[in-house]
């Protein structure tokens, strides 16, 4: 696969989890399709997979599950 920032060979893809909003609007979206291109190191995601995240985003009483989550502190 190439990359869309240098065009060279050797871009992966990585899933990711995001968080959107805050407090009881939080949605927690994972499986997130990251592309991570080994050659000059950038990280992006397509226009397809933005646009998939806002129609979840827009859809979330339909498609989100709801769970219980843990919070911890780095520090």
């Amino acid at each position: 696969m190439l990359c869309d920032i240098c065009g060279s060979d050797g871009v992966k893809i990585r899933q990711i989890t995001r968080t959107y909003g805050k407090g009881k609007d939080l949605l927690v979206i994972e499986n997130i399709p990251l592309l991570t291109c080994s050659h000059c190191g950038e990280s992006y995601l397509t226009a397809e997979t933005l646009h998939q995240i806002e129609q979840i985003k827009l859809n979330r009483k339909k498609l989100a599950v709801e769970r219980p989550v843990e919070v911890a502190s780095f520090g």
